[in-house]
């Protein structure tokens, strides 16, 4: 079964990103089979930006994103969204990959389930 989490929202400021991220994090805890994929779009792919610093007691999507590699989930950013915000590569979490929309578009055919934030 293949489900996608596509992620809209900035990192921090809203909850939304956060909130697709906690979705896939419960998806992949209670079907660890599932292909998994988060696919960053717009400001959200300053989600994958490493390096982040909070204040003790913010949740952090850094942390949030390893999880969900570590758990063999895919995460993709949208590479016109990166260029845009001056994002390079480099500066993402090891694991995430450049993306673009006709692959966005090929996972949203072949997806069982489809989430949008």
């Amino acid at each position: 079964m293949n489900t996608i989490i596509i992620l809209n929202d900035p990192p921090y400021g809203t909850e939304r990103s956060y909130n697709g991220l906690r979705l896939a994090k419960a998806i992949q805890k209670k079907n660890s089979d599932m292909n998994l994929t988060v696919f960053l779009m717009s400001d959200a792919v300053a989600c994958a930006k490493k390096n982040q610093k909070l204040p003790q007691g913010y949740y952090n999507l850094e942390l949030m994103l390893n999880a969900i590699l570590r758990h063999k989930g895919k995460i993709l950013l949208c590479g016109t969204c990166m260029d845009a915000r001056g994002l390079s590569e480099k500066e993402m979490i090891e694991g995430c990959c450049r993306s673009t929309m006709d692959e966005l578009a090929t996972l949203c055919i072949e997806a069982d389930r489809q989430f949008v934030f």
